[in-house]
This record gives structure tokens, sequence and C-alpha cells, in this order.
């Protein structure tokens, strides 16, 4: 039989500690402990006792939970792609804008330029692709199986797929996003700072 090494007294009292808190903690250990206990008399094995049963893993340390976000923090990227569309196209500024009272051509004018500058700013950091690739308007066959996320059937639908139909509209699907990363120093929910024009 090897010769266990002695431990000193700070070693002993530090796995006295550990197997205190061990055996109140975790019944599967104390079991586990007890038969060994037992087994000794003043401090050396009982002949013939049986050896003690191996002692059970550690259970793993819990991973501590994610930390909560602020929405504004959450969503920073969303913020960020509509604080782009004010700033190039005004697209925040049409939006809160009541149009009833404007002529259609003062509309138009205004849409014209929300346009050219919200299509500069998705080109920029989207990559756009259609669904399907047919013209609008062309016979497509929607296979069995398809997916319901990049195919909405509409109009008179009954039965199993394949289904015939005619394309109303071919979808959009994004292939690549460049975003950039948003700092947390900004505010994300400042989509555009006021401007005051010093006289």
């Amino acid at each position: 039989m090897t010769e266990q090494p002695s431990l000193s007294l700070l070693s002993r009292l530090w796995l006295a500690f550990l197997c205190f808190w061990r055996v109140l903690a975790s019944r599967p250990f104390a079991q586990a402990v007890l038969p060994l206990s037992e087994s000794y008399d003043a401090g050396k094995l009982v002949s013939g006792a049986p050896p003690p049963a191996a002692l059970p893993p550690a259970p793993p340390p819990k991973a501590a939970p994610a930390p909560v976000l602020p929405p504004e923090r959450e969503h920073a990227s969303a913020l960020a792609l509509l604080s782009m569309l004010q700033r190039e196209g005004r697209l925040v500024d049409f939006l809160q804008e009541n149009v009833a009272a404007f002529s259609d051509a003062e509309v138009g004018a205004a849409a014209r330029i929300v346009h050219e500058g919200c299509r500069k700013v998705v080109k920029q950091y989207l990559t756009l692709e259609p669904v399907l690739p047919q013209s609008e308007g062309a016979s497509v066959t929607v296979p069995p199986g398809f997916d319901a996320h990049r195919i909405r059937l509409t109009g008179n639908v009954a039965g199993q797929p394949p289904h015939a139909g005619a394309l109303k509209h071919h979808g959009w699907v994004t292939t690549e996003v460049k975003f950039p990363s948003v700092s947390p120093a900004l505010d994300s929910r400042v989509l555009a700072p006021a401007e005051v024009e010093l006289a």
C-alpha cells in the first residue's frame, strides 16, 4: 500500500472547510463521504472495511446570466439604420409630416428627395436580391415543401402543392449586411440632433 503524503495543518483546515460546505450543499457528496468516515478508526482504516465509493464529480459552475440590455442598446443597429435614413433622405421628417394638407405635386417632389437619399443608404449598407428571379407577372410553380417565409400564397389557396400561379411580387432577401458598429458611448435613441443656427 502506497503511503499517502502528509498534509499540513493549513491544508487540512482548508480541506475540512471545503468538505463541510459540500456535505451541506450536495446530498450525493454527503452519501459518498459517509462510508469513508465510518471506515476510519482513530485516523486509520479498519481492516476489512470496504473501500470508499468514488466521490461524485463536482457540479459544473453555473454560467452567469447574460446581462439584460435596455431596448436602445439591444436595437442599436436598427436605430442606427433609421438615423442614416433620416440623415440621407429625411425619412423621419417625411413620415412625421401630415401630408394631407399638401398637393400631390408637393408630396411627389418631397418623395423624390426621400427616395434618392434612402436608396443611397440601402445600396451602401445592404445587398438585396429578389426571392424569385422571374419577372413580376410571370407564371411560376410553387413546389411541395416550399419555405413559407420566402413565398406567401394569395388568392384561391386550396389543396396541396405544387401550386401554379402568377408572380405578383418577386420579394426581397438580404444577402449581405454591412452596418458599421455602434459605439456604446453614443445615445442610439437620437436619430437626428437638433440643429441650431447661430446669428
